[in-house]
């Protein structure tokens, strides 16, 4: 399929943002972008560095794919993302070091901080396990998304998405950001503080204006 515009490579871009970013590592991430009557996904298997714009892979919303390319394992939970939330463009999935620790614990981040509100409400949630791939792990992820805009995925990893792919990605590193500073209170073996649900409301009001502001 020929695919107008320079999205690929702004895929392509991104996985290596994230991984130089130390958000991934590997092939263990995967991104994708709506993209028509579908979406366009990385490959499976193929390494980011080896990548180039004609080996990302246009998934129709009924499932199929182009002949000769296999999408990546996680290309359901992608679709059902698009299919929950309409407002959403972009999906970036990884094994975020700190995330996947709190994933692992199956612990959601609460309102440790006024960031959490980047994604939509009082806490960060944790998903159930199901194995990857798989349409059981497609209706967690899909119910996590009908109401935040990131999550955490037990004894796996965080996906988190947006409107644009930079602010999918903006949110990704926010996300493991406040996972990191989690687990570090977690050590203190301390009670910890949590802004009140009204003071994140308001917050949550406030990040319909606030955040990345992409220049074109």
């Amino acid at each position: 399929m020929h695919v107008s515009g320079d999205l690929p490579g702004k895929i392509i871009d991104a996985c290596l943002n994230m991984n130089r970013s130390g958000l991934n590592q590997g092939t263990a991430g995967n991104i994708s972008c709506r993209y028509e009557d579908g979406m366009l996904i990385t490959p499976s298997g193929i390494a980011y560095g080896q990548m180039d714009e004609s080996d990302i892979v246009f998934v129709h919303n009924n499932g199929g794919y182009e002949d000769g390319k296999v999408p990546s394992s996680e290309w359901r939970f992608h679709q059902i993302v698009y299919q929950t939330r309409p407002d959403l463009n972009a999906v970036v999935h990884n094994h975020a070091q700190f995330s996947t620790v709190l994933a692992i614990m199956n612990r959601a981040i609460p309102a440790i901080h006024y960031m959490i509100a980047a994604a939509g409400g009082k806490d960060i949630p944790c998903v159930p396990y199901a194995t990857y791939g798989t349409r059981e792990l497609s209706g967690h992820v899909a119910a996590g998304f009908s109401k935040r805009d990131a999550i955490l995925m037990q004894h796996h990893g965080m996906t988190a998405a947006g409107k644009t792919l930079g602010k999918a990605m903006w949110l990704a590193e926010e996300v493991e950001t406040l996972s990191k500073l989690y687990v570090n209170l977690l050590q203190t073996g301390l009670e910890i503080p949590l802004l009140p649900d009204d003071e994140i409301d308001v917050v949550v009001g406030k990040f319909r204006c606030y955040g990345l502001r992409e220049k074109d």
